[in-house]
């Protein structure tokens, strides 16, 4: 049995896991040319392919995909259509997107781009552009309540934030949360919230939902916050809104065009913090990745059903 890596593991991740699953056969690559040839003949493949990749596969009959978002995936209709299962990670990198999220928060409420300056300069006695902010009191308002948002949520509690959320499901409402509603509580949640964090997947309902007209029902001193993809923020809008100070800050870790062009507008907006999608990053989370893989690929060779399941035609 033949398993394809198309992400990027060391030595030493492949080593352990030829040792834990002696039947498969692993290879690992990142070379396009090297993925069409060894894909031909692979059952499974870790990490995301393209459709090319996909077409070109003659035996695949489990994707698993390395990250929790599958919008790589999804438009792949063939891939949607056939009998291939598709399982995602999603869990692994919640606490540490989470912890990304306040990073941003924190950044932008204690002007912390402008000390770290002053410190460059070795000047003392900044000037800050804006008043500091406390978190204590404030309303954190979660655009989508899966396992980033409740961990984000979670957080914000400890913060003695007063938390309110909007899922498109009914999901259980957790202690920390003090509202929950369907996702047409949005306009409501935009109108109260201090801060906006945006964690829901992109899919053809999501994209776009946060556009000019949903942006101008936040408050001027209020702070977006988007860890989940780009495309369901209008960008040219938010960065509109920054530079006539009707929002008091943002931060991205995501961004509709990635990598983010050297000439987008979006590098030189005011009261914007962008960090390259990499809010899900550390050593915690590749480990709860594996963690998640070999316990799919355990599953798989035992013939039993495999979890973290995805439908690719709702996207998640």
């Amino acid at each position: 049995m033949k398993l394809l890596i198309v992400s990027s593991w060391n030595e030493d991740q492949l080593t352990e896991i030829k040792k834990t699953f002696p039947r498969v056969q692993f290879v690992a690559t990142g070379d396009p040319d090297e993925i069409l040839r060894e894909i031909s003949d692979a059952e499974i493949v870790f990490g995301s392919i393209t459709r090319e990749a996909f077409l070109a596969a003659k035996r695949l009959k489990w994707i698993q995909n390395s990250g929790a978002g599958v919008d790589r995936l999804a438009p792949i209709a063939e891939l949607a259509e056939s009998n291939v299962i598709v399982t995602n990670t999603r869990g692994a990198h919640a606490a540490t997107i989470a912890e990304h999220t306040f990073g941003l928060l924190i950044s932008l409420t204690r002007n912390l781009p402008q000390s770290f300056q002053a410190q460059r300069d070795h000047n003392w006695h900044v000037r800050f552009d804006k008043p500091m902010v406390g978190l204590t009191g404030l309303t954190l308002g979660m655009v989508g309540l899966g396992n980033i948002g409740r961990a984000i949520a979670k957080r914000g509690h400890a913060f003695d934030m007063n938390v309110i959320a909007i899922d498109a499901h009914e999901v259980a409402k957790p202690d920390y949360v003090t509202e929950l509603r369907l996702s047409d509580g949005l306009d409501d949640l935009l109108r109260r919230s201090d801060v906006v964090a945006v964690t829901t997947p992109r899919t053809p309902q999501t994209q776009g939902m946060l556009g000019a007209q949903q942006l101008g029902l936040m408050k001027p001193s209020s702070y977006l916050l988007v860890v989940s993809r780009g495309g369901i923020v209008d960008e040219e809008a938010l960065a509109r809104m920054l530079r006539e100070g009707r929002l008091a800050g943002a931060g991205l870790d995501v961004t509709a065009t990635e990598p983010l062009p050297e000439d987008s507008p979006l590098w030189d907006t005011p009261n914007l913090l962008i960090t390259p999608h990499c809010s899900g990053g550390s050593a915690f989370t590749s480990s709860n990745v594996m963690v998640i893989f070999q316990e799919n690929l355990r599953r798989y060779l035992a013939g039993e059903r495999l979890t973290n399941l995805v439908d690719l035609k709702l996207g998640y």
